[in-house]
């Protein structure tokens, strides 16, 4: 018998080799696993994975990055536009870049969604210790600086000899596949094993294709489900971003024409439905809408589809009042599905309701619970339309009233990305998303400065699509520098720059828990020590130019409209820059979130904001 083929290769050459080759696929529709390489290069990856990107030009798109976060956020936005079905890959050198891959690499293992990170290492051999930017730990030497992102991975290897990269190679792409367990991966790639030369099977490199599966539910889970939807006198579904995951929408649709159940979604998951849907609700929990809100304390039924039922959808314990409330739980993850002691359909979701739909054949609510939610829908219709109004156009706008402006700009295949701020309460009550990817909201994380990277990485993932990066003050100076990498390849992104001088959300929330708004608007120190002078003096549009963006600069409503109009339509990365009006607009939240006051204190917005917080905590529930 003659020896396998085989093929000497670097271990960097051959990582990026394999990669090209992986793909996914779903419903007989197939998808390129790692879409290309995200990197910034330095003495931990420029001669080993940045030289085999060079000789692999042709099967590996590489784009350049300028801050490691950022790179991770762009690849996320990437992942989550596609349906979890495509990813990106991101490289990095050793030290302090690797480290800022921690942040982005949070996020997505948070919120699910797939990243291949591939950190430089040390040597593995230790010949040359301490080498530049290694920390030396006393007495265990085999750990790095990569530890770090342990415990933020779903997978994690270190590949200290290059045959150890087969084995390693094939559980990440078990993991970035696996729709139950997917999140970031981390090969931690020592430089010398980078470079190092491995005669490597062919078969190594050959097509592969991960089929992302569609569990169908258990039988007796999908009875149990059906009898208590049935026994349900006012059930509300409540989606997350599984729906959008699993391409579920027309089949969250077809239960819901068929039983009219309405629908609640949280950050993830609005857009479901089609915002005039009769049956969509809009958001719920703190960020909610007042009619979601109301039913959701009277639901004798909560059907949890793809969520996690974070602190904002719970309302922190304190939303599902109905004495008899009960749960039932459609994820593909067991984790989630058995959360608040619910019954389980742990499933695919779009399997799961297609099955429940056809066993629920026939059954529908009752009309008047139809009427009274569909009532409380247009009354928050109203709400929205007020919020959105500006009576004089030659006013500066409020916030909310920039978000009307963009509505009525947008197309249905616009993509609208935000993360962090007070534009996430805002866009969760009032956005009316039109289609599935239009209302992109990275709140498992909520971190600034996701947005602008990852609209980079939507724009790349949905050519041809408007994609529009909503950011505040706060978020645009934690992490503007990707504009240069969307200006390098042309990226057309539109940016919304919300001028509010400060962190008008952490603002508001320090006023309500008695901290008094301290350390929270972007002013001058004045001869007390506080910052309660004149507002600083920067020029972020100006900033924003400076990066190589297209500037327009906004100063009212009727300008606000017209440079919304030409972002839309431009070829180049473009940024509308508007100062908002002081006054919010937005209706007040509708139900609690809990965020602890100091028990004792001296000062009496501290203890008024205490008093405040028993009354509130002691609505909390736990639901067994």
């Amino acid at each position: 018998m003659s020896p396998a083929a085989t093929r000497r290769l670097t271990t960097a050459q051959a990582l990026v080799r394999f990669l090209a080759a992986q793909h996914t696929e779903r419903d007989g529709v197939r998808h390129r696993l790692i879409a290309g390489t995200w990197g910034i290069f330095g003495h931990g990856n420029v001669a080993g994975v940045g030289q085999a990107l060079v000789e692999y030009a042709d099967v590996m798109p590489y784009h350049q990055g300028r801050s490691e976060q950022a790179m991770v956020h762009a690849a996320v936005g990437h992942a989550r536009q596609l349906n979890r079905l495509s990813a990106q890959a991101v490289t990095t050198s050793i030290g302090p870049g690797a480290t800022n891959l921690v942040t982005g690499a949070a996020l997505a293992t948070v919120n699910r969604l797939p990243v291949l990170l591939l950190p430089g290492d040390y040597f593995a051999s230790h010949a040359t210790d301490p080498l530049l930017q290694q920390l030396e730990h006393p007495v265990e030497a085999d750990v790095s600086v990569n530890d770090t992102l342990r415990p933020v991975s779903r997978y994690f290897d270190r590949v200290t000899r290059p045959e150890a990269l087969i084995a390693s190679a094939l559980r990440a792409m078990r993991v970035l596949t696996d729709p139950a367990e997917t999140g970031a991966v981390t090969l931690a790639l020592p430089q010398d094993v980078q470079a190092e030369a491995y005669d490597w099977p062919e078969e190594f490199f050959a097509d592969r294709v991960w089929r992302v599966r569609r569990p169908a539910p258990d039988p007796v889970e999908l009875a149990e489900a059906v009898r208590a939807v049935r026994a349900a006198g006012r059930p509300l579904i409540v989606v997350g971003g599984g729906v959008h995951h699993s391409e579920a929408e027309q089949a969250l649709k077809s239960l819901v024409d068929a039983t009219g159940i309405p629908v609640a979604s949280t950050q993830a998951g609005k857009g479901s439905l089609r915002h005039d849907h009769p049956a969509d609700l809009g958001g719920i929990g703190h960020t909610g809408t007042t009619v979601s809100d109301d039913l959701a304390r009277t639901a004798d039924l909560v059907i949890g589809v793809g969520t996690r039922y974070s602190d904002f959808t719970t309302a922190s314990g304190t939303l599902f009042q109905h004495p008899d409330v009960r749960f039932l739980n459609l994820n593909i993850t067991a984790f989630d599905a058995h959360k608040l002691a619910a019954r389980t359909l742990v499933c695919d979701a779009r399997a799961g309701l297609t099955a429940l739909t056809d066993a629920l054949s026939g059954h529908r609510m009752d009309a008047a619970y139809e009427t009274e939610y569909r009532t409380g829908k247009a009354r928050w219709d109203e709400a929205v339309q007020a919020a959105f109004r500006a009576d004089d156009d030659s006013a500066v706008p409020t916030q909310t009233q920039v978000l009307g402006a963009l509505d009525a700009v947008v197309g249905d295949e616009d993509v609208v990305i935000n993360a962090a701020g007070s534009l996430p309460g805002d866009l969760h009550k009032l956005w009316r998303a039109r289609s599935p990817r239009q209302y992109h909201l990275e709140y498992g994380y909520s971190c600034m400065g996701y947005e602008i990277p990852a609209a980079l990485g939507v724009q790349q993932a949905a050519p041809g699509t408007p994609v529009w990066a909503l950011v505040g003050d706060g978020t645009y100076l934690m992490n503007p520098t990707e504009i240069v990498t969307a200006v390098q390849e042309n990226l057309p992104v539109k940016l919304v720059l919300v001028q509010n001088h400060g962190y008008a959300s952490i603002g508001g929330l320090s006023e309500s828990v008695g901290a008094e708004r301290f350390g929270t608007d972007y002013r001058h120190r004045v001869a007390d020590g506080s910052f309660t002078g004149a507002p600083l003096p920067v020029d972020l549009a100006a900033n924003a130019a400076s990066l190589g963006m297209d500037v327009l600069r906004a100063k009212t409503v009727r300008e606000l409209r017209e440079a919304l109009t030409t972002a839309r339509a431009a070829t180049r990365p473009t940024c509308v820059y508007v100062e908002t009006a002081p006054a919010q607009a937005a209706p007040p939240a509708e139900a609690w979130w809990d965020v602890p006051v100091a028990e004792v204190s001296a000062r009496k917005a501290a203890t008024d904001a205490r008093a405040q917080y028993e009354r509130a905590v002691a609505d909390r529930r736990h639901h067994l």
